[in-house]
């Protein structure tokens, strides 16, 4: 094989290495059926063997929750940015939204086309470089539920901890960091993550929920789009993505093998660390550009002293394998983005080719 690329790519990101080396043995044929998994009825035995597996393995690196059901849903974040207000936005009722960037900002539209969407908090003061203080996050008296994006990726910030949304649904898009770390799962109403950062390929999106939201749902929206019908049917009432299902189960299984969330958690902050030190150390070289309380350990996102010199970074690094450090077309800029399946030894190298590069041109 030749050598693997340093993958900083945003997403589809980096997979497992020994997640893709089973997936490739077991491609052609899986559990000596004469098939592939791709080949295989979504109403057979095999299959639903391994949809079950994911789910119980999900829920089980995330503490066993009582009352909560893992669905697979189609469409990326972005069909669940509508579902959401479409499920839960009764007649007077709107959905609070805390404003912290450009995904965030994309869900709130999604509400406000639906029933109602409403500000709860906003750190476009600070230009989405921080997340706001919890203390001044305030639900609207009518609001269906309180929505976090709990990592923003162009910005490259991420909360800390989470507001508590006392007697409303807590509900967050985790998409880019999901199983990164230890969290509360009791916490939330429901929690929706496209699959392709830190959970497997795209194709698939994982909702995990507690049944008392989801298992009954309003009657005057789109079948396919109701909650209550993937619950119901454990989502299978149309073909899932078998095959990116199959691969969230195998990141699964690496990731229990990595010792648990608290095992991700660890290595993820030790990888995010070595860059921030190194950019907060190179003398203004390299400058972070999330506010230090908000850093994502997700995406690292920094900038140089002129868009000229970031080219050239850019150049360079690609020269040597590096792949994905752009920052997002909308803010410029550069960006590692270094979720669970991005190796140690990639960020190390990230860091040395840092030290090279300002050493030649500094």
């Amino acid at each position: 094989m030749s050598k693997r690329a340093y993958n900083f790519n945003a997403g589809p990101a980096a997979l497992p290495l020994t997640v893709l080396e089973r997936a490739q043995a077991e491609f052609v044929e899986f559990r000596e059926s004469g098939m592939s998994i791709m080949e295989m009825s979504h109403r057979g035995a095999i299959y639903e063997s391994v949809h079950n597996e994911a789910q119980e393995r999900l829920l089980s690196l995330l503490g066993n929750p009582q009352g909560y059901k893992v669905l697979f849903i189609q469409g990326g974040a972005s069909t669940q940015f509508a579902m959401v207000p479409m499920n839960f936005i009764s007649a007077g009722q709107v959905g609070s939204y805390v404003m912290t960037g450009s995904w965030a900002d994309k869900a709130l539209k999604e509400a406000k086309l639906t029933g109602g969407g409403h500000v709860a908090a906003s750190s476009e003061d600070k230009k989405f470089l921080a997340i706001p203080e919890l203390s001044s996050i305030k639900a609207a008296d009518n609001a269906a539920y309180l929505h976090v994006t709990s990592n923003e990726t162009i910005e490259g910030t991420q909360y800390a901890e989470y507001p508590d949304a006392g007697s409303i649904p807590l509900i967050a898009d985790m998409s880019s960091d999901i199983l990164s770390r230890s969290f509360d799962i009791n916490k939330f109403g429901l929690i929706y993550a496209g699959a392709q950062k830190n959970l497997g390929p795209s194709g698939v999106t994982v909702v995990i929920a507690k049944e008392e939201l989801i298992s009954s749902s309003p009657a005057n929206i789109p079948t396919i789009l109701r909650y209550d019908t993937h619950y119901k049917n454990n989502s299978l009432y149309n073909t899932p993505p078998s095959f990116s299902v199959y691969m969230v189960n195998e990141v699964l299984k690496w990731i229990e093998e990595q010792g648990g969330l608290a095992g991700t958690e660890a290595k993820n902050r030790d990888k995010a660390g070595l860059l921030y030190d190194y950019i907060d150390g190179s003398g203004g070289f390299y400058r972070g550009v999330a506010e230090e309380g908000s850093r994502s350990i997700m995406n690292v996102t920094f900038r140089m002293q002129s868009e000229e010199l970031e080219k050239q970074f850019i150049k360079a690094s690609e020269a040597e394998g590096f792949v994905g450090l752009k920052g997002h077309r909308s803010v410029g800029g550069l960006r590692a983005s270094i979720y669970n399946a991005v190796p140690h030894e990639s960020v190390k190298a990230l860091a040395d080719f840092m030290k090279h590069f300002q050493q030649t041109q500094g």
